[in-house]
């Protein structure tokens, strides 16, 4: 398994601090993010998931802790829109440049707005899809806010 792949070029690039952490990626695990903080022994608050949804059509990235669940209402309001519906996976993979399960928000192919949920803020580190199926990259969740340029707000249900 690589290390280098475009999320970590990414954060190297913008100077933010990480650190790379490969595990077990099973394929069958229900909930990816879950599975991750698993096989990482990390608490699932702090092992946030990447999804890409549409706010009135318009694609954007969410990133929330991978126990929780994105409400759609807080979601389409975050971004200033009415509604808001999960992006169908085949049309996230084409959109980011990475395979479900380890779409990162860092280093997508086509750059969206991205939200990231603000509890997830108050962490000293967190770790996020490092752009690989097992892989993640810990890092301070406001430099992960800053290299992404994203906006803090309150997603999940």
């Amino acid at each position: 398994m690589s290390k280098t792949t475009r999320a970590t070029q990414m954060l190297s690039k913008a100077g933010v601090a990480f650190s790379v952490h490969a595990y077990h990626y099973d394929p069958n695990a229900e909930r990816v993010g879950l599975q991750a903080a698993e096989a990482l022994g990390e608490d699932p608050g702090r092992v946030l998931k990447t999804l890409m949804a549409e706010v009135d059509g318009k694609p954007v990235c969410c990133v929330v802790p991978s126990d929780r669940e994105v409400s759609m209402k807080k979601l389409a309001a975050a971004f200033g829109g009415k509604s808001a519906a999960m992006m169908k996976p085949a049309d996230a993979e084409r959109l980011t440049g990475y395979h479900v399960g380890g779409i990162s928000p860092f280093g997508q192919k086509k750059l969206v707005p991205t939200a990231i949920e603000e509890a997830a803020l108050a962490e000293a580190q967190v770790y996020i899809n490092g752009g690989q199926r097992g892989l993640q990259v810990r890092l301070a969740p406001r430099d992960a806010q800053s290299a992404l340029k994203a906006i803090a707000a309150p997603l999940i249900a």
